[in-house]
C-alpha cells in the first residue's frame, strides 16, 4: 500500500510545490540590508567642499567575522625544543590594501665559534603611495639582511673601524667584551649589518628612475649630437618607480647566540610581553617597547632632524609633527620627494611624464636641503635568556620575555602598547567571551610601557566598553578589539566603510604575533614560517 502512494505523493509535490517556490522566488522582493549613516565630505559645483550623509549598507555579523579571518594564518615549528609560533592577520582599509608581510627561517649551521641555531626573520610592511613596493620590499627586504649578515661573518674587515696605532695598541691590552664575541654575536655589528641592508636597498628604489634615464641616453643617444631627455611617459613602469613609499618594521631571533633584534623604519611599532613573576606565585606583564614611532612628534626625530640640516632650517624641517609640513613618518624607503633636489624632481617629470601631458607632484615648497628622510634604521637588542643555552643548568630569572607584536600604525592608532601586551596575555591565559574595559587590568595585570608617540590616537575611552576573547587567531584578536572588541554595532558599522572612504576611519592593519613555549617535538604540529626552508652557512 505504501509503495503505491508515494508516487502520486511526489508527482503532487512537485505539481505544487515547485511553481509555488517559483513564484516566490521572483516576486517577493528580498529583504532591504540594514544601513548607517556616514558623513562624507563632498564638493560642490562650485569646488567647495561640505559635510554631507550617506548611507552606508550594513554587514552581517556573518560577514564581519568572514572578513576579520580572511586573512589570517597560523603556523608553528619546532626548533631545538622550543615551539615557535606566528599568528598574522591583516584588515585593509584601502583597495587593494598597502600593507605587506614576510617570514622565513634561515638554519645556521655550527662553526668553530658559533653553535647551530636558526635566524628567524618576521616583518611587517606599511606602503603609503601603493602597493606595488610593499609587495616587492616583503619580497626582498628579508634575503638583503641576510645577505648582509653573510658579509659579516665571512669578511668582517669590512665592517671594522679604522683604528689608529694607539687605539689598537689599547684593544690589545684591555680587549673589551663586545672585541671578544664572534662577528655574528656582536649586537653593534649586526646592527650595522641591518642597517646597511636598509639603506642600500632604499638607494636601489630611489635611483632606479634616475638609472633607467641614463640606460637610455646610452642606447639611443648619438655621441656627435647633444644629448636629449628621454620620453620615458610611456615606460610600465614610469609611475611605480617615482611614487614608492614604504615604512618597514623587521624582526630577527638569533636562536645561536640568543638574542633578539628589531628594526624600524617608518612609525610601525613593537612591543614586547615580559612575565614578571611575583614572591606570592603569581605576577604581572611588563611592557617592553622596542622601538619608537618615527615621526616629527618624536621629539627625538625632531631633534635628529634639525641636527642633519642647517640652522634656518631648525624651524621647518618639521612642521604640525611633518616632515617640511607633509609627511608624516621621518624615516622611509623611498618617498623619494623628500631626498631628490629640486633639479632631479625637475628632470624626472620631464622624462616621465611631459610625454603623457601631465605633471608629477611638486617637489615640497620648503625643500632646501635634501635629504629630509632617511630609511636608516633604529635597531635595539634583547637578549632572549630563556632559550638553551651553556648556561642552561643556571637557575631561571624571575622576568621571561614571552612574546613580541609586530604591527603597522593601523593597530597603534587603535590601541595602546600596554592595552596590546594586556590583550595578548589574556589571550595566553585562555580568556574567554566579552570583558568589561575596565576589569582586563585585574584579570592582566601590566605595567606602563615606555612609549614614545609618534601619531594623533583617536579619541577613545580607556574604561568604556568591552574587550572580545573570541578568536583563534591571536592577531585577528587583536584586529577585532581594535576596531569594537565587545561592540559588535561599532565593529560591524567601521568594517562596513567601503573604500576609499574606510581611510578616514581606519587605517590597513596587518598584525604579527611571535610567540613560543617549551614542548616536545613529538607534540608540536610543525609547519614552516614560510613555503621554503633555507639551510646556509651563515
Amino acid at each position: 500500500m505504501l509503495r503505491r502512494l508515494w508516487k502520486p505523493v511526489v508527482g503532487t509535490a512537485v505539481l505544487v510545490g515547485a511553481p509555488g517556490y517559483l513564484y516566490f522566488k521572483y516576486t517577493q522582493k528580498p529583504k532591504p540590508r540594514d544601513t548607517f549613516d556616514l558623513p562624507v565630505r563632498v564638493r560642490g559645483p562650485d569646488g567647495k567642499a561640505s559635510m554631507s550623509t550617506r548611507a552606508v549598507p550594513l554587514l552581517t555579523k556573518e560577514e564581519v567575522e568572514a572578513r576579520l579571518r580572511a586573512h589570517a594564518q597560523t603556523a608553528s615549528t619546532t626548533r631545538r625544543g622550543i615551539v615557535w609560533k606566528q599568528a598574522t592577520a591583516f584588515l585593509a582599509a584601502n583597495d587593494p590594501i598597502e600593507d605587506a608581510n614576510a617570514s622565513k627561517i634561515i638554519e645556521r649551521d655550527p662553526s668553530e665559534v658559533s653553535p647551530a641555531g636558526d635566524l628567524m626573520f618576521f616583518a611587517v610592511m606599511d606602503g603609503h603611495g601603493g602597493y606595488n613596493t610593499s609587495r616587492l620590499l616583503s619580497r626582498v627586504l628579508i634575503p638583503a639582511v641576510a645577505l648582509e649578515l653573510n658579509l659579516l661573518i665571512n669578511e668582517p674587515s669590512s665592517y671594522m673601524p679604522k683604528m689608529g696605532t694607539l687605539e689598537n695598541l689599547k684593544a690589545l691590552l684591555k680587549p673589551t667584551i663586545a672585541a671578544t664575541l664572534p662577528f655574528d654575536a656582536n649586537p653593534e655589528l649586526i646592527a650595522l649589518a641591518i642597517q646597511r641592508a636598509f639603506t642600500n636597498l632604499d638607494s636601489e628604489i630611489v635611483d632606479a628612475p634616475l638609472r633607467l634615464i641614463a640606460q637610455s641616453m646610452l642606447e639611443g643617444g648619438d655621441k656627435e649630437k647633444p644629448q636629449q631627455i628621454p620620453d620615458l611617459s610611456k615606460h610600465p613602469m614610469a609611475e611605480a618607480m617615482i611614487k614608492p613609499a614604504i615604512c618597514a618594521l623587521l624582526a630577527l631571533f638569533d636562536t645561536a647566540h640568543r638574542n633578539l633584534y628589531v628594526a624600524c623604519t617608518g612609525d610601525s611599532r613593537a612591543v614586547a610581553g615580559v612575565w614578571e613573576e611575583s614572591p606570592d606565585g603569581n605576577g604581572f606583564w611588563r611592557v617592553d617597547v622596542l622601538t619608537e614611532d618615527q615621526t616629527g612628534r618624536n621629539p627625538n626625530e625632531l631633534r635628529r632632524m634639525q641636527a642633519e640640516h642647517p640652522k634656518d632650517e631648525a624651524s621647518t624641517v618639521i612642521m604640525r609633527g611633518r616632515v617640511l609640513g607633509g609627511l608624516e613618518p621621518s624615516r622611509a624607503f623611498g618617498d623619494a620627494r623628500y631626498k631628490w633636489s629640486a633639479d632631479v624632481q625637475a628632470l624626472l617629470n620631464k622624462a616621465f611624464f611631459d610625454g603623457a601631458g601631465q605633471a608629477m607632484r611638486s617637489a615640497p615648497a620648503l625643500l632646501k636641503t635634501p635629504p629630509y628622510v632617511t630609511s636608516r634604521p633604529v635597531v635595539t637588542h634583547r637578549e632572549l635568556s630563556f632559550l638553551p643555552g651553556p648556561d642552561a643548568d643556571k637557575p631561571k630569572g624571575k622576568s621571561t620575555l614571552k612574546f613580541v607584536v609586530l604591527a603597522t600604525d593601523g593597530l597603534w592608532d587603535e590601541l595602546s602598547s600596554e592595552q596590546v601586551v594586556a590583550l595578548v596575555g589574556g589571550y595566553l591565559a585562555g580568556l574567554k567571551g566579552t570583558v568589561p574595559k575596565s576589569e582586563l587590568r585585574h584579570l592582566v595585570p601590566t605595567t606602563t610601557g615606555n612609549t614614545v608617540e609618534g601619531k594623533q590616537k583617536r579619541q577613545k575611552s580607556e574604561e568604556e566598553g568591552s574587550w572580545a576573547f573570541v578568536d583563534d587567531n591571536v592577531s585577528t584578536h587583536l584586529i577585532r578589539n581594535a576596531f569594537g572588541g565587545g561592540d559588535e554595532e561599532k565593529l560591524r558599522q567601521l568594517l562596513s566603510i567601503p573604500s576609499p572612504l574606510a581611510r578616514r576611519y581606519r587605517d590597513d592593519l596587518t598584525c604579527t604575533v611571535v610567540y613560543w613555549e617549551e614542548g616536545r617535538e613529538e607534540d608540536a604540529r610543525t609547519s614552516n614560517f614560510s613555503p621554503e626552508q633555507v639551510k646556509a652557512k651563515l
